[in-house]
């Protein structure tokens, strides 16, 4: 039986100085302002909508912290989803240029459709989004609508530094605050290691990673699975659907 082949994320260990992901509005602000949908769906004007009322100045003065030293590239999360191509991180990415003065990166987009919004946890980790384009050795800042597990911005991030480039810190328009830590702690990896290490082999030829190269939240995530068992099987019935 020939063996089935699934391509492989690029990702990058976390070095334990990474800043949280700069978190702009609560999600319910987000979620059910009245341009979210159309935005979501590729209405650029309705994502100028959504994005104007809920950027934060205290977001924006972190960035300016983080980022100004560098004078960083942004560069956007360009994901299609079930409705179409998500308009949101783009809009954000030019909004933000627009306001600290900083470039923005076009030529990298998500090469395939992931339809991560409202996904469970397993379909999350066994769809990873892969992308495309080409970089410059240069320092950048991702922007992305939403952080949930952090798994996009964490290949995205592998991308980046793939070609040279450094990614500085992550920026989204909102996610749960307790995603916004994307490194996970030497201790957090010994505990998922102990517990589910007898799959970190598997993992790796599946995924092109070991649990080094996770975020924060998917070892949480796996480190709440009670069995290794149960993690296999839930990521490849998450893969089929």
């Amino acid at each position: 039986m020939q063996k089935e082949f699934f391509p492989r994320a690029l990702r990058a260990g976390w070095p334990a100085e990474f800043p949280d992901v700069v978190i702009n509005a609560s999600e319910t602000s987000v979620k059910q302002h009245p341009a979210y949908a159309a935005a979501k769906s590729g209405d650029v004007e309705a994502a100028m909508q959504l994005v104007m009322s809920t950027i934060s100045d205290d977001a924006i003065e972190t960035l300016i912290d983080i980022g100004s030293p560098w004078e960083p590239v942004l560069i956007s999360v360009h994901a299609e989803e079930r409705v179409g191509v998500n308009a949101i991180p783009e809009v954000m990415a030019d909004l933000l240029g627009h306001m600290l003065g900083w470039a923005v990166e076009r030529d990298v987009v998500q090469a395939n459709v992931v339809n991560h919004t409202g996904a469970s946890g397993f379909s999350r980790l066994a769809k990873q989004a892969f992308f495309e384009g080409s970089v410059k050795p240069e320092v950048y800042v991702i922007v992305d609508d939403f952080i949930g597990q952090g798994g996009t911005i964490a290949n995205l991030r592998g991308h980046i530094h793939q070609q040279g480039g450094r990614v500085l810190c992550a920026t989204t328009l909102t996610g749960k605050d307790h995603s916004a830590l994307l490194h996970q702690t030497s201790e957090q990896l010994l505990e998922l290691r102990n517990k589910h290490g007898q799959i970190e082999n598997w993992w790796k030829e599946r995924f092109g990673f070991g649990f080094e190269c996770l975020t924060a939240s998917e070892s949480r995530y796996l480190i709440n699975t009670p069995t290794s068992e149960r993690i296999r099987n839930r990521i490849e019935e998450s893969n089929a659907e």
